[in-house]
């Protein structure tokens, strides 16, 4: 089908979306199980140290891959505003395949002694640096192919729909491959079936990418000799102060998605509940996740972009310590209902605006490294900070004291994520070829 009136036909745009959506879904389910991994299994594999210490310190391990981020924001985001966001992606998929197999092949630290946590960092940092890329990039590419669409929110959610759908694949296979063997055999080999799992599929992801094409409106930019030198700096030296009001936004999201995902597995463990069941409800609130999201891009389209952010981050701020109490009941259906309200409907209903408002955000000749430096940079202290202050909480004060801190805590980023949506001008109906 050809395009037009000079655009893309929704054929097209499809065509786009699913390619991104393929690529991200891969690398959510590498990093994603990879977060599973951290907080059921690693402490006793990689770190000699007592309950939850050992916990705390695998959690911290996943953290620092999250910390490193805007450093592959920096580096892919600079590619994509050169050369185009498709080879972005090729690169960025590449380097997630070989990291991801790299710590499946990493051998324990009974093996290897204290070289195992080091390799095991080394292979994070690189992991994180190629997640860097994905999500500022992903959205532009699909977003820009939208651009004169009446459904540019829900186009860009699909770089969000691989989220709840990498958790899905991700909690469902551990789940699957825990009933095939025994627990002891599940410490000493089973896990690494995922990342090797995870490499393999990876190079599927880089097929299908490198035979889509790039967006209309990158390609019209470039066309005109308009790209930038440096794009990765010069959005910092004209914008840092929307890239800072929009990682604020994304740091409440964040942190929400890594203490229920990552160290709200761990916790409840801790609590009482077996990682089955943990997984479990991981699953059912990632079922709802992705229904919340598809129903936010919607309404985001409909309304507009700021008051579905506003009512995910209300939300986040009434329910941060209401969370944490009913996981601390230890009952399977509270639990339950904890995670799709705090984690699936937060960060779900909120995700389907998020892609797109970090798009519009920025201009053409640095969208997709402006969007993934606000959206990665709040991770560092989003995603990245959270679950490791959450470990130390509740490691100091355990179970029956911790969970109010970091309730508060959440408040806190839930807080700033208002004052940041309040203060951010709607970007529905702005002309992204500019």
């Amino acid at each position: 089908m050809k395009e037009t009136n000079g655009h893309p036909t929704e054929q097209q745009i499809r065509k786009v979306a699913l390619a991104s959506i393929i690529g991200s879904v891969i690398e959510q389910y590498d990093f994603l199980v990879t977060g599973i991994m951290a907080a059921t299994v690693w402490g006793g594999v990689f770190f000699k140290l007592p309950g939850l210490a050992a916990i705390a310190a695998a959690i911290a391990v996943y953290g620092i891959g999250i910390i490193i981020r805007p450093l592959g924001a920096f580096i892919f985001g600079n590619i994509a505003d050169r050369l185009g966001r498709k080879d972005a992606m090729v690169y960025a998929l590449l380097l997630m395949g070989f990291s991801t197999l790299a710590i499946g092949l990493t051998p324990s630290y009974n093996s290897i002694g204290v070289i195992a946590p080091v390799l095991l960092i080394v292979f994070r940092l690189l992991q994180g640096i190629s997640f860097g890329a994905e999500f500022g990039t992903a959205a532009t590419w699909v977003v820009e192919q939208a651009a004169r669409s009446k459904r540019r929110a829900f186009w860009g959610a699909w770089v969000g729909f691989a989220i709840p759908i990498g958790l899905l694949l991700g909690f469902g296979s551990v789940i699957f491959v825990k009933s095939l063997m025994s627990p002891a055999a599940f410490l000493s080999w089973g896990w690494r079936i995922f990342f090797v799992i995870g490499f393999i599929v990876a190079i599927v992801g880089i097929v299908i990418r490198t035979r889509t094409m790039d967006s209309f409106v990158f390609e019209g930019f470039k066309s005109n000799s308009q790209t930038l030198q440096h794009p990765a700096r010069q959005v910092w030296r004209d914008m840092p102060l929307r890239i800072l009001r929009t990682s604020l936004v994304n740091a409440m999201f964040g942190g929400v998605f890594f203490l229920s995902f990552v160290f709200g597995t761990g916790y409840m463990k801790s609590v009482g509940f077996t990682g089955t069941q943990a997984e479990t409800i991981g699953l059912i609130a990632a079922a709802f996740m992705l229904v919340f999201m598809i129903i936010g891009s919607t309404l985001a389209d409909k309304i507009n972009r700021r008051t579905i952010l506003l009512i995910a981050a209300v939300v986040a701020f009434v329910f941060a310590i209401p969370y944490f109490y009913l996981l601390n009941t230890g009952n399977f259906l509270l639990a339950t209902i904890a995670e799709i309200i705090g984690f699936g409907f937060v960060f779900g209903f909120g995700y389907g605006a998020v892609p797109t408002f970090y798009t519009e955000s920025f201009p053409t000749k640095y969208r997709a490294s402006g969007a993934s430096a606000g959206y990665q940079v709040s991770q560092v202290y989003g995603g990245g900070l959270i679950p490791i202050i959450a470990g130390m909480l509740l490691h100091t004060y355990g179970i029956h004291r911790a969970y109010l801190y970091i309730g508060m805590l959440v408040m806190g980023y839930a807080a700033l994520a208002i004052f940041a949506i309040l203060a951010s001008p709607e970007t529905k109906g702005a002309s992204l070829e500019a």
